[in-house]
């Protein structure tokens, strides 16, 4: 258990619960069944951005943008123990409305207040996110902990979208709710901005391993990816077909002997995949598609983060965006 971070909390008023500003996003409209049509969301707005650590403080990108919300800041972290991040999400909860959801297993008051509340059942809640201001989400793989931001390999995307963050808050809401493992898909699935096509799925809710593999079977020269744990057959067996393709996979080292991994059964069916070297963790949650889609969240490619646990999933269609994973990767493999 991390001493310093109780005293450092202490040390702040408890997450204050404020009412919350209801944004209503209208995407469809009623057919002849009564049934919503989802239109297909454009906007202007800044670029995506990608960041990786531990070469880089993926720690401030969150603190920076809780520190310049104004009206809201809502989280849903698998684990939390970066006192950073709670200094940051205390101080803002004594003015606007801040809400935490965490899975209870990590949970050892390390924060406290009204505006705390834990996924108790069995399957995780394995999300790591925040929505700032209805505008703004930041996800990846990256729990803010000190082995995340300091040791284990992980990435973090911050997207400026309305519609984005409106399907976060949905997601979010269900959460705070107690809606845990169950809930409704995502209001807008296909958000462009600034012309780069941004899909956004929900599991147990959405079936995120059936995008990853329509995405690999679609693939037309390369398939990389970069995998904590990787359990998935059917995820596998869709690499597997892609043999002739350049096809290259790092799985954690730790993760890769386990009993159903999938490392052994993609390296004799001749896929060039490899442990990672990293003493600590290879955290990544990542496929990255002919060199210019990528895939990120918190979703590893396992049955579990398919049908059980609340995990968020991100297709991001842009070429700048991609070559930054890429970096990644091949530092890795390197």
């Amino acid at each position: 258990m991390n001493k310093h971070v109780f005293k450092l909390f202490d040390s702040y008023p408890a997450l204050i619960l404020f009412p919350a500003v209801l944004i209503v996003f209208l995407t469809g409209c009623a057919g002849v069944t009564g049934k919503a049509v989802s239109q297909i969301s454009k906007e202007i707005n800044k670029e995506p951005e990608a960041y990786f650590c531990p070469r880089e403080d993926c720690s401030k990108i969150f603190e920076s943008q809780i520190k310049s919300a104004n009206f809201s800041v809502y989280c849903a972290f698998y684990d939390l123990d970066l006192k950073n991040i709670i200094t940051a999400l205390s101080r803002k909860s004594k003015d606007i409305d801040v809400r935490l959801v965490m899975d209870s297993s990590n949970y050892e008051e390390q924060i406290k207040g009204d505006g705390i509340r834990m996924d108790d059942n069995e399957q995780l809640m394995h999300n790591k996110f925040c929505i700032i201001d209805s505008s703004v989400v930041i996800t990846g793989s990256f729990n803010p902990t000190d082995n995340d931001n300091n040791y284990n390999n992980n990435n973090v995307v911050v997207i400026h979208s309305n519609t984005l963050a409106g399907n976060y808050e949905d997601e979010f809401n269900e959460l705070w709710n107690n809606n845990f493992g169950k809930g409704s898909k995502a209001s807008n699935p296909i958000i462009y901005i600034n012309n780069v096509k941004i899909e956004n799925f929900f599991c147990p809710e959405d079936d995120c391993a059936s995008h990853i593999i329509d995405l690999i079977k679609n693939a037309e020269s390369s398939v990389y990816f970069m995998s904590f744990s990787f359990t998935n057959e059917e995820i596998a067996d869709a690499i597997i077909k892609k043999i002739g393709l350049d096809v290259m996979g790092i799985l954690d080292s730790s993760q890769s002997s386990g009993k159903y991994s999938q490392f052994k059964r993609l390296r004799e069916f001749g896929i060039n995949v490899k442990k990672d070297t990293n003493k600590y963790k290879m955290h990544h949650k990542v496929f990255i598609i002919d060199n210019e889609t990528v895939v990120t969240g918190s979703f590893n490619p396992t049955l579990s983060g398919d049908a059980k646990n609340d995990e968020n999933l991100l297709i991001i269609h842009d070429k700048k965006i991609a070559d930054a994973f890429l970096k990644e990767f091949d530092s890795l493999w390197a």
